[in-house]
């Protein structure tokens, strides 16, 4: 089976281990006919859409139909329990990834995290109750039916640090009203997470595109991003990135919600709607705590004011935060970048494309950006929109070295403009680190950008991420900590987070920082492919080779995937990662063969799964030589550990960080 988010209700009997051993097996056998006798348990069955993973004290049932499904389980084993006061049953439910696996038995058996978190949801109740996760409560809502049966308990930090918000699932007839012991007792071992959001704060939600012509969209998005670029600027207020608040596009859920998970005290809507050269901006500053609203304008202005427009709004929600301004703030949420408004709609398009550079376009965003430089050879976001183009994809070894000297010249131009664009530095520090190799200039570049935005979430996770590969961790931590109160539900932040956690060797927080990514974001491939590096490092194989599966299928190398777990289930993890490494070489060398450009990096990783040290290290040194952050990992990476007691490796590392101390 492939990687699939299973809706799953964990059960079990409180007290189990107390009974005697007759009682044991009489109150399990019983739990289990009432659950089997379930109209929703023997439906799902017939339908072949049911997994069943046993516990020694009751058992997880995986819907494979909807999130509905394991609640309305949950519903029928309660009314049934009513006739069976002797069994004290608790439930938990939570919608998360899931995947079959093979057990040590050779059986069929599941796991992933959707399994983990159910399970911890259901440990935070008593006997009676019936907790479901935020995220299944969010589907409920959509249902007239349920809402009267959800009951908010709050956010609770359980094992390793997760965080999660619950739900308590009853009626007058089934569920248990009682607030949760791990909810009131001093000696709880799960704590109510209640932080308060700075008076100062806000987040600005996607605004809403009116526009009769819907293409317009890129419009929109690009209002609400240069809205926030400049209420970032301003260190007296806390902002939210736009990649967090994008989650709440379109949603449902209620300000007061938005802003609790957003930690921030305001949240400001909008709408755009572009005719020719004629464009409306609809704002409104709301008050998060009462829903009350603080401020609304409504602009009706030619094209070519939008500047004016976007500065006036964040002037405008600055005073009404009464937050203080420095004289280069005002400055900044004042600036008019281009007087071409041809130019700005380009580099907006531009934008657009590369927030979603994974997605089909991607190559636009470099035409769209030289568009824009040709027809004003003086806007300084344009030429850094080039430079992020070239230095973001050659960092990560996607674009061969030989881009990086486009890369700094186009960094470098939109710094002559404007030495108080941000995001330039941010580009300006992977020149510096990646392709120079000069540690000192990049930690300039990275200090002065965050001088001139404290909110630039993306310029701390930068910096935390370099500042792990030289082993400064505690460091390193807390910028990325910084970054994710800037930006919380970024995918990108949240998977460096738990790569900084994995080079750091702190294996179980790695695992519950990964697991609350996936949690949030289940199809992203470059979370399993660490989470499955950790588990390996923690001494679980079959969730190592779960996890890898699940990245190799959503990379669309099924293949390899079947491969892989049928391997590991004939010979053992040793063996599956060896014909891992054997496919992986095999594509690489299929790739260069096309002609594509491959990292030498990549060769060295693939040889070390196949347990051919002497191959890793011959490509060794030219993972060394390129300038991408492969070689920079060389301290720390325990992936590179089976070669670490070669004094090749060691003479290496000091040529790589010979600039770097």
């Amino acid at each position: 089976m492939k990687f699939e988010i299973g809706h799953v209700l964990f059960i079990d009997i409180v007290g189990y281990s107390k009974l005697l051993i007759h009682e044991q097996l009489e109150y399990l056998e019983k739990l289990r006919e009432i659950v089997r006798a379930t109209e929703t348990f023997r439906a799902a069955q017939r339908e072949a859409k049911l997994t069943r993973l046993p516990t020694g004290d009751g058992g997880a049932l995986v819907f494979h139909t909807s999130p509905e499904a394991p609640v309305r389980c949950a519903m029928e084993i309660a009314r049934e329990l009513k006739k069976h006061p002797e069994l004290r049953v608790r439930m938990g439910v939570h919608s998360g990834p899931v995947k079959e696996v093979t057990d040590l038995s050779e059986q069929g058996n599941i796991a992933g995290a959707g399994i983990n978190i159910a399970q911890r949801v259901m440990d935070c109740g008593d006997a009676g109750h019936i907790l479901v996760s935020k995220r299944v409560a969010d589907d409920l809502e959509n249902y007239a039916q349920w809402r009267p049966l959800l009951h908010d308990l709050g956010a609770c930090e359980v094992k390793h640090g997760i965080s999660l918000a619950l739900f308590n699932l009853y009626s007058d007839e089934i569920g248990n009203p009682e607030q949760p012991k791990k909810f009131r007792t001093e000696e709880r071992k799960i704590d109510i997470v209640t932080p308060t959001a700075p008076p100062k704060s806000i987040a600005v939600l996607p605004f809403e595109n009116l526009s009769e012509d819907k293409a317009n969209v890129y419009f929109a998005d690009g209002i609400h991003e240069e809205i926030l670029t400049r209420l970032s600027r301003i260190r007296d207020l806390k902002v939210i990135s736009r990649t967090s608040t994008q989650r709440f596009k379109n949603t449902a859920e209620q300000i007061p919600d938005i802003a609790k998970q957003l930690g921030v005290a305001t949240i400001l809507e909008g709408s755009v709607r572009k005719a020719g050269d004629k464009v409306r901006v609809h704002v409104q500053l709301i008050d998060a705590e009462n829903d009350a609203h603080l401020w609304a304008e409504r602009y009706d202005r030619q094209l070519d004011d939008i500047f004016e427009v976007e500065s006036d709004i964040a002037g405008k929600i600055a005073e009404a935060l009464q937050a203080t301004l420095t004289g280069a703030e005002r400055r900044a949420i004042a600036a008019r970048p281009t007087k071409s408004t041809e130019a700005h709609e380009l580099y907006l398009k531009g934008r657009y494309h590369w927030r979603n550079f994974y997605a089909p376009g991607y190559e636009r965003v470099r035409e769209y950006f030289e568009q824009a430089v040709a027809l004003d050879a003086s806007y300084a976001p344009a030429y850094n929109g080039l430079g992020l183009y070239y230095a973001w994809a050659a960092a990560n070894a996607i674009f061969p070295p030989d881009v990086w000297p486009l890369a700094e010249e186009y960094a470098r131009k939109s710094l002559s403009l404007d030495d108080t664009w941000p995001e330039a530095y941010n580009t300006l520090a992977a020149v510096e680190i990646y392709y120079k190799r000069n540690w000192a200039a990049a930690e300039r570049a990275f200090q002065r950008g965050m001088e001139l935005d404290p909110n630039f979430g993306d310029l701390h996770s930068h910096y935390g991420m370099c500042l792990a590969y030289l082993g400064r961790f505690e460091e390193a931590i807390a910028q990325t900590e910084r970054a994710m109160q800037l930006d919380p539900f970024f995918p990108g932040t949240n998977v460096h987070y738990g790569t900084l956690l994995f080079f750091s060797r702190r294996y179980d927080r790695a695992a519950a920082q990964l697991a609350k990514t996936l949690d949030l974001y289940p199809d992203n491939p470059a979370a399993h492919e660490y989470f499955g590096n950790v588990c390996a490092k923690r001494g679980m194989p079959h969730e190592a080779i779960t996890h890898w599966c699940s990245a190799l299928n959503l990379n669309g190398r099924s293949e390899d995937a079947r491969v892989l777990e049928q391997t590991f289930k004939a010979a053992g993890f040793d063996a599956a990662v060896r014909t891992l490494g054997e496919r992986q070489l095999e594509e690489l060398d299929a790739r260069r063969a096309r002609g594509e450009y491959v990292a030498a990096a990549h060769y060295v990783f693939a040889h070390i799964k196949r347990g051919n040290l002497e191959g890793a290290l011959a490509w060794l040194p030219k993972m060394a030589e390129e300038p991408d952050w492969f070689a920079l990992q060389m301290r720390v990476n325990p992936l590179l550990d089976p070669l670490r007691s070669d004094p090749r490796f060691e003479a290496l590392l000091s040529q790589v960080f010979s600039k770097n101390r």
